[in-house]
This record gives structure tokens, sequence and C-alpha cells, in this order.
């Protein structure tokens, strides 16, 4: 996949990841970084970064619980290591960090 096509295939799905962020009912501060990144801290303190790794064509995400990298594949993010679709998997880390289940729904 060409690099612009990525950043922009990134910047979209990131986009929908803070919106839902914002409707999820988790109290967690949504901080947009230049160059794909989005800084997330939590009531509790901790932070979670999900950022755009445009040289390995993939999506990552640092929480409290480990680092996770995400590639595009069939028209969902899935996770290199075990292919766990990032929707589900981010839902279980944000839930994991906040303390709280997370109902974390991409928008139509």
């Amino acid at each position: 996949m060409e690099e612009s096509a990525f950043n922009a295939l990134a910047e979209a799905e990131l986009a929908r990841i803070e919106h839902a962020l914002e409707d999820c009912g988790v109290d967690i501060d949504i901080e947009p970084k230049p160059g794909g990144v989005l800084e997330l801290e939590f009531a509790n303190g901790t932070k979670m970064i999900l950022n755009r790794h445009t040289a390995a064509r993939e999506i990552w995400v640092a929480a409290k619980s480990g680092g996770f990298h995400f590639r595009p594949e069939g028209g969902r993010w899935v996770n290199t290591r075990d292919g766990a679709e990032l929707w589900t998997m981010l839902a279980a880390l944000l839930g994991a960090q906040a303390g709280e289940t997370v109902d974390l729904q991409p928008p139509a």
C-alpha cells in the first residue's frame, strides 16, 4: 500500500476512534497530536497512546498492559500477533486501564 493511501486510511480510523471515545461514557481526556497520534489520559492518571506507524503500515497502541500493532486487512484492523480485531481489543484495553467496562462502538 502506498504511503499516502495508508496515512489516509489510518487517519480516518484514528478519527473514528476519537469520536467513539468521546461517546463511550468513560472519563478519558483525549489529546490529538500532530503526526497521527492520540494521547489518552484516564481519571486514574494513566495514559494510552494510539498512533499510526507509517513505515510499518500499522496502527500502534501503547497501553499499561503492553504494546500492540494492528494492520489493515480485509477492511478491518487486525492484531499482528493473534489476528484480534482493533475495536474489540481496544475496548478491553480501555476497560482494563479505566477500571470499568467500556462499550466502544465504531461510528456508522
